[in-house]
């Protein structure tokens, strides 16, 4: 990982724990916000602002989900099909422009 993409990755840590305060190590999802599972082979969880659907890069990502799994997804609920550092890269860039 290079250290644009670690300091990204620490960014948006830094920035969602922020938002969303201990509900981010709890099964609770926060009003305005939804998990989505992210990883081609392990999966993670993340919990990312509604607003976030509403962005270009987002959107495309959700094409990519429907174009993989359509509406029947492996993990019961929304799966990014992408590397946990693209998915980082995407919602730092996201996180940026609002």
């Amino acid at each position: 990982m290079g250290i644009g993409l670690v300091h990204a990755k620490q960014k948006l840590d830094q920035t969602l724990s922020v938002r969303m305060g201990k509900a981010v190590a709890t099964a609770k999802v926060p009003k305005g916000h939804l998990a989505v599972y992210v990883g081609e082979g392990n999966r993670k969880k993340f919990v990312i602002p509604i607003s976030f659907l509403n962005h270009p890069l987002f959107q495309h990502l959700l094409n990519r989900a429907e174009e993989d799994f359509g509406f029947n997804p492996p993990m019961g609920g929304l799966t990014i099909p992408c590397s946990e550092e693209y998915f980082m890269t995407i919602t730092t860039t996201i996180l940026n422009c609002l």
